[in-house]
């Protein structure tokens, strides 16, 4: 009974859910990257919204560099923070243009996965990624 209302930090516990997080959402988001992908690759007319006035083509290549480059970054754990920024303006967009007018529950994933990648952001990667490998040899250089 005491564990249950203890505040204290179990690093190794902390670091594997950081794993289990950016590799889960990272895959998950993976699946909405790739169905713009494959509707960019089939060639037709491009139906996205415009967010920024670049075009509705741009628009929906850097939602595919987001949704699909960024995730892939994520789940390997490399450049997690800078990966996360892209994400977490794609998701932005979602939430407050694309599903701008829409009722909270067609809001709601969007702003999940946001939440998850503000996290991320302020977080990073943890200790089973690639960022930690970088970060462990260029302080060893420091020293």
């Amino acid at each position: 009974m005491k564990q249950l209302y203890n505040t204290n930090f179990n690093h190794s516990a902390l670091n594997f859910m950081f794993f289990v997080l950016r590799v889960t959402i990272g895959l998950l988001m993976l699946t909405h990257g790739y169905d713009k992908l494959q509707s960019a690759l089939a060639g037709g007319e491009i139906q996205f919204i415009d967010p920024f006035g670049l075009g509705k083509a741009a628009s929906l290549y850097l939602a595919i560099f987001a949704e699909v480059f960024c995730s892939i970054l994520l789940v390997l754990g490399f450049a997690t923070r800078l990966a996360s920024i892209p994400l977490i303006v794609t998701m932005l967009i979602a939430v407050l243009v694309a599903h701008g007018s829409d009722p909270f529950g067609k809001k709601e994933l969007a702003l999940h996965y946001l939440v998850v990648y503000v996290l991320i952001l302020v977080c990073g990667a943890g200790k089973y990624s690639i960022d930690y490998f970088i970060s462990r040899k260029l302080s060893k250089r420091r020293r």
